[in-house]
C-alpha cells in the first residue's frame, strides 16, 4: 500500500478546479462613512465548491458576504452570478439564499411550512411543493419531523430546518454567515460534518462564513483569508495551515512558531517538534536538535502543550500526544534542560 503524501492531500482537497465560476467579484470596494470594510476584494468561487471567508471580526468577510447577497452595494467593482452581472440587483433578483445564525424559523407554522413558505411564494404548484419540501427533509435528516413546530427541535435540528428551508428554493448558490456559532462545541462538531456531507449531496456551492479556523480547515474545498479589508490568501486548507503567505495567515490560523535562520523568518508549527528529556537520543536520521529550558508544560487531555525556550531566547510552543503515560516525566520537570527536534523540511519559510 503506497503512502499518502501532502500533494496528495492537497490535489484531492482542492476540488474540481476547471469547474466554471459561478460567482465573481471583481475590485470590490466598501466603506461606511470613513470606514472602509472591504478594500479592492477579488473573487472566484468555482461551481460545486464549498468555500468559506474566514477572517477575525471586522476583516471584511461578512461585508463580502453581504455584497454578494445583495444586501449592501458596493462603492467600487463588480460582483458576477454565474458571468451575469448583479451588482446593482436586489437579493430577490439574484439566484441565491442565506443561512443565518439565528435560524429565523416562524414559531407558529410547522417544519414542514417553514420549508414550503418560500416556495409558496414564488407561486410553486402545490402538489409540487410537497415533493420538494419531502426532499429537502430527507437530505437534511430530518424526513419524519415535518410536522413538528421549532419549539420541539434541538438546536441543531433547528439550524438544519433553516438550512432545508434555503435549500429548497434550488438556488445556485447558498450563503451561510457564522450558522453554527451558537451551538456548543460537540453539536457544532457534529453539524460541520452534516454540512459537507449535505454539500456535497445537493452539490450547490455554499460559501460560509466563520472566524472559526478549526470549522474551515474541516469543511473547506478553498478558504479565503481576510484581514483588515482584503483577502491575504487564497487556498486549499492544506496550503492555508502548510504554507501560509505571511505571519499573519500563520498565526491566525492554527498555533504557530516564528523562527528568525540566517536573515529568513520561517513558521514551525507545533505538532512538528519533539520534546524529549535532556540527553534522549532521537532515533530518526537528519532531525534538527538542540537543547532548550522547559518554560511551562500544560497537560490538555489528549497532547500535552509545551513551552521551551530555545539557547538564543527565542521562545516556541510544541505538543506532544499523551500515547502512554510516560509523557508525565516532562511535564515534571518544568525549568530544566529539554532537547527539542524537527525535521529540517517543516520549516517554512515566509514571503
Amino acid at each position: 500500500m503506497s503512502d499518502v503524501t501532502g500533494t496528495d492531500v492537497m490535489e484531492a482537497a482542492a476540488g474540481d478546479a476547471s469547474a466554471p465560476v459561478i460567482v465573481r467579484l471583481s475590485g470590490v470596494r466598501k466603506t461606511y462613512k470613513n470606514v472602509v470594510a472591504v478594500e479592492h476584494v477579488d473573487l472566484d468561487v468555482r461551481q460545486g465548491e464549498f468555500f468559506t471567508l474566514l477572517g477575525p471580526s471586522g476583516s471584511g468577510k461578512t461585508t463580502s458576504l453581504r455584497l454578494i447577497a445583495g444586501f449592501e452595494l458596493p462603492d467600487q467593482g463588480h460582483v458576477e452570478l454565474n458571468g451575469v452581472e448583479v451588482t446593482d440587483l436586489p437579493p430577490y433578483a439574484r439566484d441565491i439564499n442565506t443561512v443565518f445564525q439565528d435560524y429565523a424559523l416562524f414559531p407558529h407554522m410547522s417544519v414542514a411550512e417553514n420549508i414550503a413558505y418560500g416556495l409558496q411564494a414564488k407561486g410553486v404548484a402545490r402538489d409540487e411543493i410537497g415533493g420538494r419540501v419531502e426532499e429537502a427533509l430527507r437530505m437534511v435528516r430530518l424526513a419524519d419531523y415535518g410536522s413538528r413546530s421549532p419549539a420541539q427541535l434541538s438546536g441543531g435540528q433547528r439550524q438544519r430546518v433553516g438550512l432545508a428551508r434555503a435549500i429548497v428554493n434550488r438556488p445556485k448558490v447558498l450563503l451561510l454567515d457564522e450558522p453554527l456559532g451558537a451551538l456548543d462545541l460537540k453539536l457544532r462538531q457534529q453539524m460541520q460534518s452534516e454540512l459537507k456531507s449535505i454539500q456535497a449531496e445537493v452539490g450547490i456551492t455554499f460559501i460560509y462564513v466563520t472566524h472559526d479556523q478549526e470549522e474551515a480547515l474541516t469543511m473547506s474545498d478553498r478558504i479565503a483569508i481576510f484581514n483588515r479589508g482584503r483577502i491575504v490568501q487564497i487556498g486549499t486548507p492544506f496550503e492555508i495551515y502548510e504554507e501560509p503567505a505571511d505571519e499573519f495567515v500563520a498565526d491566525f490560523v492554527g498555533t504557530s512558531n516564528i523562527l528568525p535562520r540566517d536573515g529568513q523568518r520561517y513558521v514551525l508549527r507545533p505538532e512538528k517538534i519533539r520534546v524529549a528529556p535532556q540527553g534522549h537520543a532521537f532515533n530518526e536520521a537528519g532531525l534538527h536538535s538542540e537543547s532548550a529550558r522547559l518554560v511551562e508544560a500544560v497537560y490538555v487531555g489528549q497532547f500535552t502543550r509545551y513551552r521551551v525556550a530555545l539557547g538564543d531566547g527565542t521562545e516556541i510552543v510544541a505538543v506532544r500526544q499523551n500515547l502512554d503515560r510516560a509523557t508525565g516525566e516532562i511535564r515534571s520537570l518544568p525549568g530544566t534542560m529539554v532537547e527539542v527536534a524537527w525535521r529540517p523540511a517543516s520549516l517554512f519559510a515566509l514571503r
